[in-house]
């Protein structure tokens, strides 16, 4: 399951795609990598995954 500080950045890292008129393709938690990866965007060209301690990045 997430940890507190990945379900934080999510709801945050979601909240700040909506109010950018974004539309958020996949929202997946991986169990073995413990990370959450959203495929956002237009054309899905923004990829942002969230680790356990809640720091997220933008992959390319």
């Amino acid at each position: 399951m997430p940890t507190d500080k990945q379900k934080d950045a999510a709801i945050f890292v979601c909240q700040l795609l909506s109010n950018l008129y974004q539309s958020i393709y996949l929202f997946r938690y991986d169990k073995r990598l413990k990370t959450i990866y959203i495929l956002a965007g237009i054309n899905e060209g923004i990829e942002i995954l969230i680790d356990e301690n809640g720091d997220w990045e933008f992959e390319s």
